[in-house]
């Protein structure tokens, strides 16, 4: 109908701010890390559990099988920031935060885990 203009009414704008408040909410609940959960790594050598560390306590130890990995946590992270292994696949995987993210170092046998303290894994992208 070509002469008519749509105007928005009263309960249109209620129901967009209903429909935006909503997503947020849903947003907010499902964040990473909105659960308040503190996170800690469990590290595996040749499939053997080694050691559970805290990623709230900043460290830096070294972790040695055929080859040596460097691992350091701060920030709540952690990371293999060096190792003489072969290719160094491990350094270049940056740092893990997130629940069920890990770290491997083949040549060496290394697993790095980030679990939280519930045991469950929320989500992970990318």
């Amino acid at each position: 109908m070509p002469g008519k203009q749509f105007r928005f009414q009263k309960w249109d704008m209620v129901a967009i701010f209903g429909v935006v408040l909503l997503a947020v909410l849903i947003f907010a609940l499902f964040l990473p890390g909105s659960r308040g959960t503190e996170a800690y790594a469990e590290i595996y050598l040749e499939g053997k559990l080694v050691t559970i560390v805290s990623l709230t306590e900043e460290q830096t130890f070294l972790v040695t099988g055929a080859y040596s990995n460097t691992i350091s946590i701060r920030d709540g992270k952690i990371a293999v920031v060096a190792s003489n292994c072969p290719g160094e696949d491990c350094v270049h995987c940056g740092w893990a935060e997130s629940p069920g993210r890990s770290i491997v170092c083949l040549p060496n046998g290394l697993e790095i885990r980030v679990v939280a303290e519930n045991g469950d894994v929320d989500f992970v992208v990318g």
